[in-house]
């Protein structure tokens, strides 16, 4: 069921809208860094992009796939949040960003958490890392399958903490990926990224996210940085019911990752907005189904339906449903009988298969007999 969800991210993500060339929106804005992308969660529109599958080290952005397979530990109860981690030499030692936890101690999942994610420590990442998989090189193993599941297919990890690796590698594209997975599928997880701060054995440290003090709407995600992969943010906002995600990769510095994410999704919130058109599982046209045992169907779609379109243009979104000629029983829930096809100013934004909300078996004998003379005149 894990792999299903996964798999349905990966499915949705990227899906084939885009914004009729036709409408006058400004360019994005141009950005001294190796790759960016803004994308509007909802409905997966790419609203700005810039050489998204170039591989680069994620630096300490390998982390929300660390906190990824640690919330997947969490789901699956192999992991509790009071559970005592014992700290290991190695991680003790870890160079860089660290939240100072001792050699020999042990310290509960909640806190290494807050360390993971607030202050970007990497003795918290690698001390998970070992407690989990038992070490970090067979942590990192369990990190590339669920970025397999998750189709983020040009990354590979090599540690749980970013540390620069030749062979440690992702992208724009996929760095995207996991971000939404971050917050759709642990929305309550998710919170713990837009805290600010953090105090632990004495020590009070801060977010490495400038952007929660610059904008209310900003509720994470990560920062990172090595000589190797330059300043790197991924961001998201939510503004009324439009969330953006904001990658941006290989700035020169603090301040120019933290500039340019700004602009990024000032850019997106101000020139798109974002309408949920249709919700998963709401019938949207009854069909005859022929030599069934039961007449009527109900058609509706298996995820909601969002679009994403330059703002003002709401009341020139034009939608239609085209359904198979001639439906004939046994159907299946969730078989493909129809699409919904929506259009801005006459060009295509987005098609969906219209499936069927429930099953209907074969009908009796006579029930079949008498629908089958009835389509010869049809």
């Amino acid at each position: 069921m894990i792999l299903k969800k996964s798999m349905l991210l990966l499915a949705l993500l990227f899906s084939a809208i885009s914004v009729s060339a036709a409408v006058p929106v400004p360019a994005p804005p141009k950005l001294a860094s190796k790759s960016f992308l803004l994308i509007d969660i909802n409905s997966d529109t790419v609203l700005a992009q810039k050489k998204i599958d170039h591989s680069i080290e994620p630096a300490s952005i390998t982390k929300m796939m660390t906190a990824y397979v640690v919330y997947k530990e969490l789901e699956a109860g192999r992991l509790t949040m009071d559970e005592l981690v014992p700290i290991s030499e190695k991680a003790w030692r870890m160079e860089g960003s660290k939240m100072f936890i001792e050699v020999g101690s042990k310290v509960p999942v909640k806190e290494l958490l807050n360390g993971l994610i607030i202050q970007s420590g990497n003795d918290a990442s690698v001390a998970l890392a070992e407690y989990i998989a038992g070490s970090e090189t067979v942590f990192a193993d369990y990190m590339n399958q669920y970025a397999k599941s998750l189709g983020m297919n040009s990354t590979n990890y090599v540690n749980s903490t970013g540390w620069p690796h030749r062979r440690h590698k992702t992208t724009a594209r996929d760095i995207a990926i996991l971000a939404k997975a971050l917050i759709l599928e642990f929305p309550e997880h998710y919170k713990l990224y837009s805290e600010k701060s953090m105090t632990y054995n004495g020590i009070k440290q801060y977010n490495r996210n400038k952007l929660l003090w610059r904008d209310k709407s900003i509720d994470g995600i990560k920062t990172g940085h090595t000589d190797s992969a330059g300043y790197c943010l991924v961001a998201s906002a939510k503004r009324g019911d439009m969330r953006l995600i904001s990658v941006v990769l290989g700035t020169r510095s603090n301040k120019a990752r933290t500039d340019q994410s700004q602009k990024l999704l000032n850019y997106g919130f101000r020139f798109y907005e974002s309408h949920a058109l249709y919700v998963a599982g709401e019938g949207l046209k009854d069909v005859r189904v022929w030599e069934g045992e039961k007449e009527n169907l109900a058609l509706g779609l298996m995820q909601d339906l969002t679009v994403t379109i330059p703002r003002g243009q709401y009341k020139k979104l034009e939608a239609s449903i085209e359904i198979d000629k001639t439906i004939i029983a046994p159907v299946k829930k969730g078989h493909e009988l129809g699409t919904v096809l929506v259009k801005l100013n006459g060009d295509e934004l987005i098609s969906m298969p219209l499936v069927a909300l429930g099953s209907v078996a074969k009908g009796g004998l006579l029930q079949r007999a008498k629908d089958k003379f009835i389509l010869m005149f049809e």
